[in-house]
């Protein structure tokens, strides 16, 4: 059986410290659309604005 992390080239992703999949950038500008995620190498400037801590005063 093959792995599902076969069908992604070599510099789409990677695994972080902590055994996360992190997608690159080119892996999101092959896929063409943000998925809203706040995925950390975004190219598409997506900021999820409910994850943001307000500041006071802040509207």
């Amino acid at each position: 059986m093959a792995n599902w992390l076969d069908k992604y080239e070599a510099d789409e992703f990677y695994l972080s410290p902590e055994g996360f999949i992190v997608f690159t950038e080119k892996y999101h500008l092959k896929r063409g659309y943000c998925c809203q995620n706040n995925c950390k190498h975004c190219p598409y400037g997506f900021k999820n604005k409910l994850k943001q801590k307000k500041k006071p005063g802040d509207e």
